[in-house]
């Protein structure tokens, strides 16, 4: 099997991560891979935030924790060291369906490279909030954008979990 077929069916959803940090040349390769999505007429409508100070990282993780109901310790992020948030611009058509592929692409590189992820939603909401709008403002990102997903990343607590089965009647073939 060739390396990007194993990839892709071997990724999981890593939901316990080690503290420690991930360098940032291999932050950078992730991201980098996420630009390199699809998008609609090649817009590139998606922007991403490397997110690795522990401040900011805090108070994504209070604000979704709030908007799931949980109390503010709950950590919704699993302890990963990193989150890649992508917000795509709501005045391009194809903007969910663009930040989606740049999300797919975070999680996929983050797997060959060794790293573990997970696609964290509710950035819709937390980007839609006073707070969400205000920390864009602060880092000067102007627009309408909307949250898509947190990619969260770092190495993995242990093994990443087994494949669960397929479903069935997950594709029809019509030839």
């Amino acid at each position: 099997m060739n390396e990007t077929m194993n990839n892709i069916l071997t990724r999981r959803s890593v939901k316990k991560y080690l503290s420690t940090p991930v360098p940032q040349e291999l932050i950078e390769k992730v991201v980098e891979a996420g630009t390199f999505a699809a998008t609609g007429r090649n817009r590139q409508a998606p922007i991403i935030l490397a997110i690795t100070n522990g401040q900011v990282r805090d108070e994504l993780r209070r604000m979704n924790a709030k908007i799931m109901g949980m109390d503010e310790g709950f950590d919704p992020f699993y302890g990963a060291p990193v989150v890649l948030v992508v917000l795509a611009d709501k005045s391009v058509n194809t903007y969910l369906y663009d930040g989606s592929l740049v999300m797919g692409n975070l999680m996929l590189a983050a797997h060959s490279l060794g790293l573990g992820s997970c696609w964290i939603h509710r950035a819709k909401e937390e980007f839609e909030s006073a707070e969400g709008k205000a920390l864009l403002a602060s880092l000067g990102i102007e627009g309408e954008y909307e949250g898509i997903g947190h990619c969260v990343l770092g190495y993995a607590d242990g093994e990443e979990p087994a494949a669960k089965p397929r479903k069935e009647n997950w594709a029809y073939y019509i030839q």
